[in-house]
């Protein structure tokens, strides 16, 4: 039985140029939309022909107007796109309301889809490019967010859930449509009330959230803690079955079976655990008077408000640190006849207002970048994802695999994409460990997100890291740097290489150009284990130029023998590094020499920014046995002492 069509006229198709070469055509086609189908076929003498093509309903991911090319002739003037998977169909209708009839029927045909597209193409594919974004790839995600997609995705979701299991993380609506941005916007997430095992947190301030929907934080008033699952982040709620209401605050103080809680301000002025001299260095670097930030004080639960003010004669500017007081009723201020319920109605007063600051805060500047979060589908999601969810905007650097460019996920969350070009990498074996390396998750470690391998070039896609790589940063903004923010980026990476030698992981390649830093100057590990998949014989030959020499313990470039050990050696290279703002060790010498001089016991010399206690901590990675080296947590615990001793 022939099903029923919904729609049919005569329609104008152009080709789809499967190859660069191929000219452009334009044919007439009769196009019939059924229920199950979109075909096109001959037509000639008035008549429909031989068909020509069809195309499945249920893989059809987009349907939208395009936007003209120049010097478009008049009947070529209302073309919209059928983006389906595998292919790309353009069609021609003779006025805008043909053309607004398809797009209508067949919008209401795709709904029930589940791989729509969140983002599509507004200009054609045409001589080997998208004329709206330059893309030269026809698989390439889409650069422009269509505005269908969030009413046909929502009608798209007929199946109905299971009811959930008690102690399950469900997944619910926010109860108000101005849910508070304030409290992080985790509203939707609720936990089952029988979970009488849970940790209480003690709120140390209060906090009045904007909206609805998140949690009013009252002091010293105790809350459940419903998911622990972060390094650094809580979230707070309570077990009221009929509440949805949750906020994300950081982790704190322990004291016996109670933990405190400083609750944080979601806001982009709030910097959390920032230290002083990153504050004023961060705050220099926006270079604007007014510019502000609000950190965590030294003393628990206090916080300080940090502002420049450029009337000085330097050119830096000054920045100014006023600490934030609480009087008997709980109420904050900086100046004592401006008292406020909660911390962001200070700010907001002063704001507009400087009230005894040596300028009101104008700019607000932040510590974080637009960050996946720890409760996006991204991070706990499967590790295959879908390249049309990854749009790429701009090349930031190559690496020993191929180009990398930052981009956007979802179009809302920037990540860094490694785009593997053929040949450079052994594909099969990094698969297979991709999903294990996606599960190293630490705080100093930069996050893998995932992988898409369906097609080339395989993208390796992980968090953004806006300063970039730390070997650049020292030697552009060392200068400005404090010995002790030194020896602070030292202790993070240490941090992050302990963390893998706990999960017996090894880095093989630990150097500053394979860490990077973040908006808030915290510097993270990056591109663990990756030395394994290169298939660069130059790479693997301690004879040719790539190979890391100037990193390698002894053991390494005789024997290619990588431990946790040779880990350190490589390590104690990188404090070097660090120390002497980005010098390149043994720059005198080729890597023959180096190999050389190490066997014969030389090592790299002191550098001036570090103490003779910090290089005695360098030395000891250089031993010559690696059972003789210290490992990172005992290198953790020798550099804590000075991270005490030498705050400033």
């Amino acid at each position: 039985m022939e099903e029923k069509t919904i729609l049919e006229e005569l329609l104008v198709k152009k080709s789809q140029q499967k190859k660069k070469i191929s000219p452009n055509n334009y044919k007439e086609r009769w196009f019939v939309l059924t229920k199950a189908s979109l075909s096109y076929y001959e037509y000639e003498k008035q008549k429909k022909g031989t068909r020509k093509g069809s195309i499945d309903i249920q893989k059809i991911r987009c349907a939208e107007a395009v936007d003209l090319e120049e010097q478009t002739p008049p009947e070529r003037s209302f073309p919209f796109q059928i983006v389906y998977k595998g292919g790309l169909l353009y069609v021609f209708s003779a006025n805008e309301q043909s053309r607004r009839r398809w797009l209508d029927a067949l919008h209401r045909e795709m709904k029930n889809n589940t791989d729509l597209l969140h983002k599509y193409h507004k200009g054609f594919f045409s001589n080997g490019r998208f004329l709206c974004c330059n893309q030269t790839c026809k698989a390439a995600p889409g650069c422009t967010v269509w505005g269908k997609y969030s009413i046909l995705h929502s009608g798209s979701n007929t199946v109905k859930p299971l009811p959930p299991i008690p102690g399950q993380w469900v997944r619910e609506k926010p109860c108000s449509k101005n849910w508070d941005p304030m409290a992080f916007a985790l509203g939707m997430y609720k936990r089952q009330p029988d979970e009488t095992f849970l940790k209480e947190a003690l709120a140390l301030h209060n906090y009045e959230p904007r909206g609805n929907s998140g949690v009013h934080l009252v002091r010293n008033k105790k809350y459940w803690i419903l998911k622990d699952e972060d390094p650094e982040w809580w979230q707070v709620g309570f077990l009221n079955p009929l509440s949805n209401n949750v906020i994300v605050i950081a982790k704190s103080l322990h004291a016996a079976n109670v933990i405190y809680v400083c609750f944080c301000f979601c806001c982009s002025w709030y910097a959390g655990n920032l230290f002083r001299a990153q504050a004023e260095q961060l705050l220099q670097q926006k270079g604007k008077e007014g510019a502000f930030m609000v950190r965590n004080s030294s003393h628990v639960g206090k916080y300080t408000v940090s502002v420049l003010s450029m009337v000085c004669k330097d050119k830096k500017g000054v920045v100014k640190h006023y600490h934030v007081h609480v009087n008997s009723a709980n109420q904050f201020y900086l100046a004592e006849n401006y008292c406020f319920n909660s911390l962001p109605k200070l700010i907001h007063y002063h704001q507009h207002n400087s009230a005894g600051m040596v300028t009101r805060l104008r700019h607000a500047v932040s510590a974080k970048a637009n960050k996946v979060s720890s409760t996006a589908p991204l991070a706990n999601g499967p590790w295959e994802l879908k390249r049309e969810d990854i749009v790429l905007e701009r090349e930031i650097g190559t690496g020993q695999f191929g180009v990398v460019q930052v981009g956007k996920w979802k179009g809302k969350y920037n990540v860094a994409v490694k785009m593997i070009k053929e040949g450079s990498m052994s594909e099969d074996e990094f698969i297979e460990e991709a999903e294990t390396m996606m599960k190293l998750n630490h705080p100093k470690l930069v996050k893998l997100y995932g992988v898409c391998t369906k097609l080339y070039p395989i993208y390796i896609v992980a968090e953004y890291m806006p300063n970039g790589c730390l070997l650049t940063y020292l030697k552009i903004h060392g200068k400005a740097l404090h010995p002790f923010q030194l020896l602070e980026m030292c202790y993070q990476v240490c941090e992050a290489m302990a963390f893998l030698e706990s999960h017996k992981f090894i880095h093989r390649d630990l150097a500053a150009r394979n860490c990077l830093v973040d908006t808030d100057l915290t510097v993270k590990v990056s591109d663990f284990g990756m030395t394994r998949y290169v298939l660069d014989d130059q790479y693997v030959s301690s004879l040719g130029t790539k190979f890391p020499v100037k990193w390698s313990a002894p053991e390494v470039f005789h024997y290619s023998k990588f431990s946790s050990k040779s880990d350190v050696w490589a390590f104690g290279v990188l404090m070097w590094e660090v120390f002497t703002l980005g010098k390149q060790p043994y720059d005198l010498y080729d890597n023959m020499q180096v190999i050389e001089k190490v066997c014969s016991g030389y090592r790299l010399y002191r550098p001036q920014l570090a103490s003779e206690a910090i290089y005695q901590i360098m030395y000891s990675c250089w031993h010559e046995l690696p059972e003789e080296r210290p490992s990172f947590h005992y290198l953790l615990s020798l550099m804590e002492l000075h991270r005490e001793s030498d705050k400033p």
